[in-house]
């Protein structure tokens, strides 16, 4: 006997109501591509751009941020951000700037440095909670590994969607050489990382509706849609984006394409036992609605354990935490009100 939220029958009309669900899409991509516009990119972390982060606990209350960021100025330290990191605590996240000699030998004694100048100016009043170094050179690899990694795990998904769903192995095989290709030319104009995987998104997206592959294609849009939601979240909240972001968005990416696969495994088996007899809308909205129950289980116990996470995992994993909730709930949205009316849209545009 299956456990059922939802009762058999129900007949909620997602399809019916798609376009007010893309007009919040809409809305939420434009705040997010807005946002990191407005703030000149993304708040890197010391991962990625190099530097020096310092955690450090305060033993007196009476000591404000303010205090801190004028001791370490005057002793000729430049700091990047001071943030209040602790939870009841007067703990906080100094953030230093890499060298510009791009070899990370000045970072290796400032902490030190730091420490002096804190605990001297204050009376041994500042523990050190937690010290994270990373050259710059280092940084910009990490960096380009990490979009690296989002991107191919976004192309091995648009693969297997297109194998698995409608059996075009063939023209999966063919659409990665020409993708391949295309990076390959592109590279040799010498362009940076991040451009050359939005130039291989862009002619995925196209290669995706020459060969028409459906659901590999509202598969895609889906998952751009998630990431770029999270992303721009995090850009709003001024959150620094990390390794640990970068797990939290591969994570999201597999849990948001599970979702998809099974409204789409749904739709597929009621276009084969329902052929002919209703029209693709009314299938897709039977599908998306029999499979509801499993979607809110699946969610609501996730989201259960991310909450946990982010009250009682303590300040390190309340990130990684904010960012699994916030893109679980996005994808969740995604793969009942965007992936699955794609498919209509895109019937209705080669019947037209």
């Amino acid at each position: 006997m299956s456990l059922e939220i939802v009762k058999p029958g129900v007949n909620i009309n997602f399809v019916g109501n798609r376009y007010y669900a893309f007009l919040i899409s809409g809305l939420l991509l434009l705040a997010s591509i807005t946002s990191i516009i407005w703030h000149q990119g993304l708040n890197l972390g010391v991962d990625f751009r190099g530097g020096l982060n310092l955690q450090i606990l305060l033993t007196d209350p009476n000591v404000e941020a303010d205090e801190i960021r004028r001791i370490l100025t005057e002793g000729g330290i430049e700091i990047s951000s001071l943030q209040d990191f602790g939870q009841g605590e007067r703990e906080y996240l100094i953030n230093i700037p890499p060298a510009d000699d791009n070899t990370g030998e000045r970072e290796l004694n400032l902490s030190q440095k730091v420490m002096g100048l804190l605990n001297g100016a204050l009376g041994d009043k500042v523990e050190l909670r937690r010290e994270e170094m990373v050259g710059p050179k280092v940084g910009g690899d990490l960096r380009q590994k990490a979009l690296y990694a989002i991107y191919y795990s976004i192309l091995m998904i648009i693969i297997y969607i297109s194998g698995r769903f409608e059996q075009k192995w063939g023209s999966s095989a063919m659409f990665m050489a020409i993708l391949i290709g295309v990076i390959y030319l592109m590279s040799l104009f010498g362009l940076g990382v991040g451009t050359l995987i939005v130039i291989a998104l862009i002619v995925t997206l196209i290669t995706c509706y020459v060969m028409r592959f459906s659901y590999a294609l509202g598969s895609i849009l889906a998952l751009i849609h998630d990431v770029v939601i999270t992303v721009g979240i995090f850009s709003i909240l001024n959150k620094e984006i990390t390794l640990t972001f970068v797990a939290a968005i591969l994570t999201i990416i597999g849990y948001s394409l599970n979702d998809s696969i099974i409204v789409f495994d749904r739709i597929r088996e009621n276009l084969r036992r329902l052929k002919g007899k209703t029209d693709l809308a009314t299938t897709i909205n039977k599908s998306v609605n029999e499979t509801l129950s499993r979607t809110i289980l699946t969610s609501g116990t996730t989201m259960m354990a991310v909450i946990s996470l982010y009250f009682l995992g303590g300040p390190v994993n309340q990130d990684f935490a904010l960012a699994l909730f916030i893109g679980m709930t996005v994808g969740t949205f995604s793969s009942v009100f965007i992936a699955s009316p794609l498919l209509l849209l895109w019937e209705k545009k080669k019947i037209a």
